[in-house]
């Protein structure tokens, strides 16, 4: 709930904001000056349809999409004692965060990695790669789906989903306004629209997808070290150290595909302006935040 009210009221304050920019500037009396008459009301609320609803569907997607597009293999009733093992250890850390038991699943990946996706803290997916349980000993796990748990137990899902329902929402409603703008004020397109706000606008929605992109892997970013305290706490400092530092020793860490990069273990390496697009930190930072926590 504290989460939900923190983001309505960050969303109030950045419309309040977008308002204020505008009379101050008096972008609403230029607009007019030349014609333009856009209901700046309008296409935000229909900005924000868009923009939340592509979020929203994508996340109540996430488990059926992570089951069939990566071949989550759920375990319903364990067939070894490798699969017995980790839902007993899923088990026990949902309850120590406090959580619903999630569906425990195994993905066919010779990298090690792991990640929780779903719609609600209750009905959650954890998987783990055959690469994963093959190149880490049990107590590396178990700090591993700890740290998944943790994101499952923060919301982080559903927090991604508002974050990116935020920034979808203004993306379009920027783009539009600018496609606006240079049709009517400088192609001077009375009525309808010309090929000016098609073509501005396609192009102003990818630049400023980009830099909107940028924010929603910084948060992604402060996430991890949130989720890596998490799965310190529920599987001890030491095994969450070592896990890390086994991740560290793979000589090219891979981003999981599309969507679910944000909620896997480890990521790719970046360097220079690279390192702004990914979802995890390095894994020394990583492992010096909780050292220096110890």
């Amino acid at each position: 709930m504290m989460r939900i009210a923190l983001f309505l009221a960050t969303n109030a304050a950045i419309l309040v904001l977008i308002s204020v920019v505008f009379q101050i500037f008096g972008i609403e009396g230029i607009l007019a000056e030349n014609g333009v008459d856009l209901n700046l009301q309008a296409l935000l609320v229909m900005s924000a349809v868009i923009g939340f609803g592509g979020s929203f569907i994508s996340l109540a997607l996430s488990k059926t999409m992570a089951k069939r597009g990566m071949g989550v293999q759920v375990i319903e009733s364990p067939r070894s004692s490798t699969e017995q093992w980790l839902v007993a250890t899923v088990k026990r850390q949902a309850q120590q965060a406090g959580i619903d038991m999630p569906e425990v699943g195994i993905f066919n990946a010779p990298e090690p990695n792991a990640f929780a996706t779903g719609m609600r803290r209750n009905s959650a997916l954890v998987a783990v790669s055959t690469g994963l349980l093959q190149a880490m000993n049990s107590d590396e796990v178990e700090a591993v789906l700890g740290h998944e748990v943790s994101h499952v137990a923060n919301g982080d899902m559903v927090t991604m989903g508002l974050l990116q329902g935020v920034v979808n929402t203004f993306v379009i409603f920027l783009s539009r306004v600018i496609g606006h703008v240079v049709d009517r004020v400088v192609f001077k397109t009375e009525r309808g629209y010309g090929p000016a706000y098609f073509i501005t606008s396609i192009v102003a929605q990818v630049f400023l997808s980009i830099l909107a992109s940028m924010i929603v892997m910084w948060f992604s970013r402060r996430r991890e070290f949130r989720a890596d305290a998490g799965g310190a706490d529920l599987a001890g400092r030491q095994k969450m150290i070592a896990a890390l530092q086994r991740l560290g020793g793979v000589k090219e860490p891979q981003d999981l595909p599309g969507e679910f990069a944000a909620f896997g273990i480890s990521g790719g390496l970046g360097h220079g302006i690279k390192q702004l697009f990914l979802s995890h930190p390095p894994l020394e930072q990583r492992i010096a935040a909780l050292q220096a926590a110890m």
